[in-house]
């Protein structure tokens, strides 16, 4: 594996103040794409996902959350709450293209690396802040968390069963939305400096995000004024598009259109129902949805599901099985994409991590995975000589002070 950058983002150096998910997702992406990423991690403790475990990478210490979300980063311990640690941040900023945090509103402003106190003396910095709720509104100072934002953005609201509990998302959405954005915020104010060569300050209030992303559900609001409903495994606007028991399990069902819904019933014995006009259209189904259900649910139950994927997908007709884990990162298509790659790691007794791939498939300048997961401060000493210049005499002494 080569730590020569050679991606879309070659030559650009982010200075990444993040932690937990949302940050690091951001600046992982970044990383993947070719930008040198100087990770910013407390001495002695480091980012607060190096402790979420178990579970851990096999053979070591390091836990399973924190590989996920940080490779292409050089970890660099420093203290931002000493004058020293200030100094030599700011130094550090001095020669980097990219800002990124995820301190509370004001946080940063107390070691002088607010974007208020430093936009002047490097105009061409692109400073991105994300938070839970923004930097201004009335909750601008609340702390921000997944479930707490899932549960105020209206997601939770929707998932789960009609007459169940309100659910959250078993993956933290909030935090991954929220740091994509941030990575697309991050693109455009790049392609704003080509033009200007002026930085900019982005603001990513992670609420703002899980609104955005509430889609056809928000919009079927705004159009309403109506609450939608939870609706389990159902889809709000299109019937039948669920999931089904079978003989021996589960398997979703999407049926999009008209024509692929009569395409369905001529071919299982269903066509009766064509003559119907509870059945006839889309908007007939959704209207009668309990109706549909109760009436394709004993079919489907009749065959297993791998004989309805084979059948369905005979007919270009949209369905697929309900994969653990296991069987998501055993499947063929997973595995001919890609989606695990292995990395360099120094603690693992193999030398290798496994970690999800980047999604991205760019022809000329694809993701490239140059640096495996740092151990907390492990590049520290080289940053410091490489682009201070300082000598092994200076560091040790930050050392001895705490400072790095």
């Amino acid at each position: 594996m080569s730590s020569q950058s050679t991606g879309p983002l070659s030559g650009l150096r982010v200075f990444d103040l993040t932690r937990v998910l949302a940050g690091p997702t951001c600046v992982q992406m970044l990383g993947d794409l070719g930008a040198d990423v100087i990770k910013i991690e407390k001495p002695g403790a480091g980012d607060d996902t190096r402790g979420f475990a178990p579970p851990f990478l096999p053979g070591t210490t390091e836990s399973a959350y924190f590989v996920g979300v940080n490779r292409n980063k050089q970890s660099v311990t420093l203290d931002i709450a000493t004058a020293e640690g200030q100094a030599l941040a700011l130094e550090l900023i001095a020669r980097c293209d990219i800002l990124v945090e995820n301190f509370k509103v004001g946080a940063l402003a107390k070691y002088g690396l607010g974007y208020d106190q430093i936009k002047d003396r490097f105009p061409g910095l692109i400073y991105c802040s994300i938070t839970g709720f923004g930097q201004t509104g009335p909750y601008a100072r609340r702390p921000g968390y997944d479930s707490l934002i899932q549960a105020m953005g209206g997601v939770m609201s929707l998932t789960g069963e009609p007459e169940g509990m309100p659910q959250k998302v078993g993956i933290p959405v909030a935090d991954l939305f929220a740091g994509l954005y941030a990575t697309i915020g991050v693109l455009a104010a790049l392609r704003h400096r080509e033009h200007t060569g002026a930085g900019q300050f982005i603001d990513v209030g992670m609420l703002d995000t899980h609104v955005a992303w509430l889609a056809n559900q928000g919009m079927n609001y705004l159009a309403t004024g109506e609450n939608p409903p939870r609706l389990g495994n159902q889809h709000p606007n299109i019937v039948p598009y669920q999931v089904f028991a079978t003989a021996d399990g589960h398997i979703v069902l999407s049926i999009g259109n008209d024509p692929t819904f009569t395409r369905f019933c001529e071919n299982f014995g269903l066509a009766a129902l064509l003559e119907d006009d509870r059945f006839r259209t889309n908007a007939a189904r959704v209207a009668n949805r309990q109706l549909v259900t109760d009436t394709l649910s004993p079919v489907l139950a009749q065959q297993t599901t791998s004989w309805w994927i084979t059948q369905l997908e005979a007919l270009s007709i949209g369905c697929g099985p309900i994969n653990r884990l296991s069987e998501v990162f055993a499947d063929p298509q997973v595995q001919a994409r890609g989606m695990v790659v292995e990395v360099a790691h120094p603690s693992s007794p193999s030398g290798v991590a496994k970690v999800i791939a980047n999604p991205i498939r760019l022809s000329a300048t694809p993701a490239a995975y140059r640096l495996g997961p740092p151990t907390l401060g492990e590049h520290t000493g080289a940053v410091l000589s490489a682009l201070l210049g300082m000598a092994p005499e200076a560091i040790a002494s930050l050392r001895a002070k705490g400072v790095v």
